[in-house]
């Protein structure tokens, strides 16, 4: 309840702001959701293993980056020896063709780089976000229109083309997955910008943020305690389907060769080794290409089981429908 509006409304008027539903209410209406349960599992399970990736990769016995040129066959141009690419005690999932290089290894420290360029461009592309909008619906005129029309020149901005540009001009000194995170990062916050900017438009005009300027807050003071707490909703809604779409970012310029660079492993970057192996080293392709699938389907899942949990209407519509089924079954 707003600080302003206790002081200045008048007795019985409502103080509740709008999108501030309680934890227990967002928890109430995912646990509804099996889908989301699951996928959250999955994705846990996914962040586990990618922290958890020097400790699993000791108990294995390898690292990601020592060549085993002896479990490979040179005379077939590298294809792994035993069945099923190498599969054994020492290599859990086999070997990479040609190196040698452990499979299991480089899969779970390549979700460490997948999700870690994935999430930190989130953040960047939500503060970046979050600032501007909130900067455009509360500034003058003159200053939405720059910052709205700003906005548009980086929403129309081809994402790929300019990410391949800017990768391919830094030099490669410059740590590669903090450069592929800003890059994602400082090019695709335009909709989240728009997001932000509408929604504060629409809380600029209700009573309660109306009572804060009454009271003499200043602007920023009111964004910061009012209006802030009511975009919360639509921007973590948004942040968490931004995820799954930036590792495929991710993937995709680690493919085309100007992503995460050679020893480090990405599983776009095995994706591009793995193009010629997938007849006669077959896990090579199916390995990360799974892998990406599991993440990115299980983060999509996710993001929408928080949307509806954070969605009033959506909540509003899964108690109808549970009413009708009561009655129906009466």
């Amino acid at each position: 309840m707003s600080e302003a509006l206790l002081t200045s409304q008048a007795p019985g008027a409502d103080t509740t702001a709008p999108g501030a539903s309680g934890a227990r209410q967002f928890w109430r209406r995912l646990r509804t959701q099996r889908a989301a349960l699951v996928a959250a599992v999955v994705v846990a399970l996914l962040v586990l293993v990618a922290l958890a990736a020097p400790l699993l990769t000791a108990i294995e016995g390898q690292d990601p980056t020592t060549y085993h040129p002896s479990l490979v066959d040179s005379a077939r141009g590298g294809v792994p020896i035993g069945s099923f690419g190498g599969v054994s005690a020492e290599h859990w999932l086999g070997v990479e063709p040609q190196t040698g290089r452990d499979l299991f290894a480089r899969l779970v420290y390549g979700a460490r780089v997948s999700l870690g360029v994935a999430l930190a461009a989130t953040v960047v592309q939500v503060a970046i976000g979050v600032v501007v909008g909130v900067a455009a619906a509360l500034g003058s005129r003159w200053v939405d229109q720059l910052l709205s029309r700003f906005t548009d020149v980086i929403v129309a901005m081809p994402l790929m083309i300019m990410a391949l540009a800017l990768l391919a001009i830094v030099p490669s000194s410059f740590p590669r997955p903090v450069l592929v995170a800003l890059v994602i990062g400082l090019i695709g916050w335009g909709n989240i910008t728009k997001i932000v900017r509408a929604q504060t438009l629409t809380l600029k005009g209700l009573d309660y943020v109306a009572a804060a300027r009454l009271s003499g807050w200043g602007t920023w003071r009111i964004a910061r305690r009012e209006l802030l707490p009511g975009i919360a909703a639509p921007v973590i809604t948004y942040a968490a389907l931004l995820v799954p779409a930036n590792i495929t970012v991710e993937a995709a310029l680690s493919f085309l060769g100007v992503g995460v660079k050679p020893p480090t492993p990405s599983w776009g970057q095995m994706l591009t080794a793995a193009d010629v192996w997938y007849q006669a080293a077959p896990q090579y392709l199916l390995l990360p290409a799974g892998a990406l699938f599991v993440t990115v389907l299980a983060l999509t899942v996710l993001g929408d089981g928080v949307r509806t949990a954070l969605d009033p209407r959506a909540a509003s519509r899964l108690r109808v429908g549970t009413g009708r089924k009561r009655e129906a079954k009466a």
